[in-house]
Formats: C-alpha cells, structure tokens, sequence
C-alpha cells in the first residue's frame, strides 16, 4: 500500500513505460511508411478516426468496468482485515478479562500468542503465489514468500516465538496451518472451560469469536483462491491491443489533412494514447489480487502488528514490537 499523497509522475510511467515505448516504435514505423513509400505512390491506407474511436470509448467503458471489480476486491479485502482487528482486539479482551484462576497470566499469554500466531500464519499463507499474479514483481522479503519451503522456513522464524516448538510441529505437515491453530484454539479453550477457569456462557462468548475468525480466514481465502474472471482480465487486454492497432492509422489521417508537415505528430500522440488506454489496464490488472505480494497488496504485515501490539499490551507485557515502519512510502 502506497501512503504518499500520489504516486510521482515518473515512478508511474517507469512501472507503465512499455506500452508507451512499443507504441512509439510502432507508429515511427507506421508513418515512415506511410511518408515514404505509399505516399509517394499516392497511396493512402489511413482510416477515418471516428470508427476508431468509437472503439476507443468502447474499450474505455469495458476498462472501467474491469477496473471497478478489482478494486471491489481489494476493497473487500480490506474490509475482511478491519473485521479481523475488531475481533481479534474483542478476543483479547475476552481472554483478559473472563479467564480466572490458577496460573492465569501464563494462561492468557498462551492463547493470546496463539492467536498472533493464526495471524501470522494466515499472512503468510495468503502470500504463497498463484500462477495468475504477477509473480516477476513480487517483494523479495519475508512479506512475501514464493515457494511452500520459504513458507515453512520463514513462518517458523516467527511463530516459534510464539508458540512451542512442539506445537509448531503438529502443524508444519498440515496443508492449512492457519485452520488447524484456530482448531487447537478451540480445544484448548474447551479445556480449560472442562477446568472451570470461565462459565458455559462465556465459552459460548470464546466459540462465537473462533467461528468469526474461520469466517474471515475463509473470505481471505474466497478472494486469494479464485481470481479475477480470466474472460473479463483478457477481453480488456486484447480490445486494447486491437485499438492500439488501430490508433495511428486514425492519427494519420487526422494530421496529415491537415498539413504535411503535421503528420510526425503522429507518433507521439499515437504513443501517450496507447500508453493512457494500457495504463487504465495495468492499474486494473494489479488491484485484482489484493495478496500477492506486490506494493499495491492491502498491508496485511503493518495490520497484524498493529493487532499483535493492541494484545500485547492487554497482556501488560514489556517486550512489545514496534510498528511497522513504511519504506520509501509503502507498507506491507
């Protein structure tokens, strides 16, 4: 996520450069040709430019459309994590609050960490690639790991300070370790419930929150695992590929009836429309997976230290996490 006022003029066409400079390359070519060789024969393969821009408005309503559902996605997405912080933030009350009796600070560290560490493991889990993300930009870092052995490797650097190791090892064969520590979550509750450490009622309070929390893992997943419609993805991009085509031979007609000289205008009015109608689809393209790991990803790193430090001060401890810092304008 990007937390500067805008994203700079230059930062922004260096990530949408190549449109614009296969663009300029097609429509030199285009009007070399048509300047030197079929006009000289009196040839003229120029097109009126109202059809083709009746395209262009056609592609840029299609575009629109596209560019609305992915930000529907990420949009929810960020919807699912602000629910996530509310619950979590409920859970922690819950926990310091209801459990009473013997050895009951370790107690309520025990399911507190446990629950860091579901958030944990659900991050980086969320962050495992899919053949349709933009996999060649993702962060190289630990907010985003590529394979299942720097999923397993890196998770276990920071769930193990959460949890034992022989805990850790009950889930590192698991295909959803996520899932199977709200599990133990829910036993381990039902446990101590069985020792009379809370009341029926306010188990029932603990269950409803598990439940909560494998509803929003499960949205999490819905929005990683099931991309964006391929149909609407590619029509965007190939009625754009085809009004890229179209372009300079519109733009051809347009300056060149207007004065010879004019028609080198051509090129690079030609290159600014191409790359304005890719650009739409480029921002398009990259809001659809709000979890694979790219600067545009909603942050869920900065989300879940922001819930862990919330329950870690509810636990009163000292050795508290400081939040993350954003990097050259972004967070993760």
């Amino acid at each position: 996520m990007y937390t500067r006022r805008r994203y700079g003029f230059w930062m922004t066409f260096n990530w949408s450069k190549e449109p614009f400079i296969i663009g300029l390359i097609y429509a030199t070519i285009l009007t070399l040709i048509y300047e030197y060789v079929f006009h000289v024969l009196n040839f003229d393969f120029s097109f009126d430019w109202q059809p083709i821009s009746v395209i262009g408005i056609a592609v840029a309503f299609y575009v629109g459309f596209k560019n609305n559902a992915s930000y529907d996605r990420t949009w929810e997405a960020r919807k699912i994590w602000g629910g996530i912080v509310n619950n979590s933030r409920t859970f922690g009350a819950a926990v310091t609050s209801f459990i009473q009796g013997p050895d009951q600070e370790a107690i309520r560290k025990e399911l507190i960490h446990r629950h860091v560490a579901w958030l944990t493991a659900l991050r980086f889990q969320l962050r495992l690639a899919r053949e349709w993300e933009h996999t060649e930009d993702r962060i190289k870092s630990k907010y985003a790991p590529n394979i299942s052995e720097m999923y397993i490797h890196d998770l276990e650097e920071e769930v193990k300070n959460l949890i034992c190791e022989e805990e850790f090892d009950l889930y590192s064969g698991k295909t959803n370790m996520a899932a199977q520590l709200l599990q133990k979550q829910a036993t381990r509750l039902q446990e101590l419930k069985d020792k009379n450490y809370f009341e029926d009622f306010r188990h029932m309070e603990f269950h409803k929150l598990i439940a909560e929390f494998y509803a929003d893992q499960g949205r999490n997943e819905r929005i990683k695992n099931f991309p964006f419609p391929r149909q609407y993805a590619s029509v965007a991009f190939w009625m754009n590929v085809i009004f890229a085509i179209l372009t300079p031979f519109g733009l051809l007609n347009i300056f060149h009836n207007q004065d010879s000289h004019t028609v080198w205008l051509t090129i690079p009015f030609s290159a600014l429309i191409i790359w304005v109608f890719f650009l739409m689809e480029m921002i398009g393209d990259y809001s659809e997976n709000p979890f694979e790991g790219t600067y545009n990803d909603v942050p869920i790193t900065t989300i879940c230290r922001s819930i862990e430090i919330d329950l870690r001060e509810m636990l009163g401890e000292s050795d508290i996490p400081k939040p993350i810092a954003n990097e050259g304008g972004f967070l993760m």
